[in-house]
């Protein structure tokens, strides 16, 4: 099991199942797979040189900077 910080859920959705009568919860995705979805998003969407390093790289380097805001987050 991994340490990381994922941030919790990005979306959550709290609903009532009246099957089950009870609340339930959906969590889709973390924080942290949002935010480098976002950082992937605005490299490509420049025309800056961030992703010249490809797919693999550019990945990890979008996960780098999601844990970055993880941490600012956590740093106030």
């Amino acid at each position: 099991m991994s340490n990381t910080n994922t941030g919790g859920p990005a979306f959550p959705l709290e609903y009532f199942d009246a099957q089950l009568s009870q609340n339930r919860v959906l969590t889709g995705m973390t924080l942290r797979d949002y935010f480098a979805a976002k950082a992937m998003q605005g490299a490509i969407a420049s025309s800056s040189d961030q992703l010249d390093f490809g797919p693999d790289l550019g990945a990890a380097w979008a996960y780098q900077v999601a844990d970055a805001m993880l941490a600012a987050r956590s740093a106030t």
